[in-house]
């Protein structure tokens, strides 16, 4: 035990093969933290991928609209119509405001966990959907290039009259304080009632005997919904909002600041808090990984030849190349990791009715997302959930030759985005599983030198408290002699 954050070595023994892959764990860490991380960084902050339409106000369609997050601001600050660009808008759009208020405010009573941040952190859950001129100037260009070409794929949103664009830069998906019985009748709900299984709860699901006596199609199903779901808390755990430090209490500030938060993800990963699940949890975020990434390099040839416009041809020409870098890295690095081929196969009536069952119930799940009650969740969530949804359909509806001609396989922009966003979600949860190991490793255990400094510092900031208690000049450099 070490400042109130219980030590355990867990994160030390992920390693071994990632089931129903042909690959180690540590080889995606050092392919993906050395080589696909950095580039997929680089090419999530370009215009094409940091724009995304979205529908945020399109009502629950599995239950009544009655367990919201109690955040006063978790709702969009949606824009104004006249500050959407022409080309985006089409038909003059009817955003309800009162819908987006509602679903923020309503029952705040009735969750103790959403109240608890309700009033100290209003702002967590809010979505930042300031565009620039340059940026609305922009669209117009690329709704024009994409209106060019021919569509197959019907995107929900894109067009309807309640979407709007987001900045993805502007709303990183990190903590929000959306939790309580709103969430967990979310996730509830896609365990229990889509993940192929009759277990009485969703904390029954993922106890390490479940998968056992699955059939193959089903097990990838549950691995996948379970990875996104250790990727999402991941980030959650990595982006937290913590008191800020001794330092700004002694200048007389009460600050926060965002950081990683080591005893929450000990709390949702680790082998004894929750009995022995937490390192499967890091699994299935493998697997879900390498599927997503076995998807983009199945699409290599309409990569080369995909055109990702903005009007910028500088821009476009480095997206095209930084994501074709991608994929020659994960061809040689990963290819074969995940054979789809070794999916639906066998009795070719059974496997149909088995691949309908599945895109089924994935797109359930999509729908569910609609029932997330915090905008800045629900954005995240919709993103990640479309962008598995693409990943599968490159996998299992589209045919190598296919994938070479553009009159019979198109991806939509929003699908593109979802896609690449999805695999950047997941690749920088695993650099942060890297980073959680070098805090529990270095700086949690007291016979670090790590653990030395911090000490000595804690010693520092109190004999500062007391001087400034006793009134000597303390601002946030430390003592000033000659004030």
């Amino acid at each position: 035990m070490f400042f109130g954050v219980q030590v355990t070595a867990v994160y030390y023994d992920l390693e071994g093969q990632v089931e129903d892959c042909h690959c180690q764990v540590g080889t995606v860490d050092k392919v993906n933290n050395l080589k696909l991380y950095p580039l997929l960084e680089r090419l999530v902050q370009h215009s094409y991928f940091k724009f995304y339409p979205v529908n945020l106000v399109k009502p629950c369609p599995f239950w009544a609209d009655d367990s919201r997050c109690a955040l006063p601001d978790c709702s969009v600050a949606e824009c104004k119509e006249t500050e959407l660009p022409e080309a985006l808008r089409g038909k003059s759009r009817t955003v309800d405001k009162n819908k987006s208020a509602h679903r923020s405010i309503n029952n705040v009573k009735d969750d103790i966990d959403c109240q608890k941040y309700s009033q100290k952190n209003d702002v967590l859950g809010q979505i930042d959907s300031t565009l620039t001129d340059q940026d609305k100037r922009a669209f117009k260009g690329w709704q024009r290039h994409d209106d060019s070409e021919d569509n197959f794929c019907d995107i929900d949103d894109e067009y309807a009259t309640d979407v709007m664009y987001v900045n993805l830069l502007l709303n990183p998906e990190r903590f929000t304080g959306y939790s309580g019985k709103s969430a967990h009748r979310v996730w509830r709900t896609i365990y229990n009632e889509n993940c192929f299984t009759p277990a009485k709860s969703y904390k029954d699901i993922a106890v390490s005997g479940f998968t056992q006596g699955l059939c193959l199609e089903k097990r990838a199903f549950f691995r996948i919904v379970s990875g996104m779901h250790a990727s999402i808390n991941i980030h959650l755990s990595a982006k937290y909002l913590l008191p800020d430090t001794i330092p700004t209490y002694v200048s007389g500030k009460n600050a926060l600041h965002w950081g990683p938060n080591v005893r929450e993800f000990q709390n949702r990963f680790s082998a004894e808090s929750t009995n022995g699940e937490g390192p499967l949890r890091l699994k299935n975020l493998y697997f879900a990984y390498l599927v997503v990434l076995r998807a983009i390099t199945k699409a290599a040839p309409y990569w080369e030849k995909a055109n990702f416009y903005t009007g910028n041809s500088g821009e476009d020409e480095t997206v095209k190349q930084l994501i074709l870098d991608i994929v020659s890295i994960a061809k040689s690095n990963c290819n074969g990791t995940f054979d789809e081929t070794e999916l639906f196969t066998g009795d070719t009536k059974k496997s149909l009715e088995l691949k309908r069952e599945f895109r089924d119930h994935f797109k359930n799940i999509s729908k569910i997302m609609d029932c997330v009650g915090c905008d800045k969740c629900r954005l995240w969530g919709k993103i990640q959930v479309r962008g598995i949804g693409t990943a599968l359909k490159i996998l299992f509806s589209v045919k190598n030759e296919a994938l070479n001609n553009v009159d019979k396989f198109h991806l939509r922009r929003a699908e593109i985005i979802s896609l690449f966003n999805t695999l950047s979600r997941f690749s920088s949860s695993i650099k942060e599983i890297h980073n959680f190991k070098e805090l529990l490793r270095h700086f949690f255990k007291p016979e670090t030198t790590c653990a030395r400094k911090l000490y000595d510092n804690w010693c520092t900031y109190a004999t500062l408290f007391v001087l400034k208690y006793l009134g000597f000049p303390i601002d946030r450099n430390g003592f000033r002699a000659n004030a």
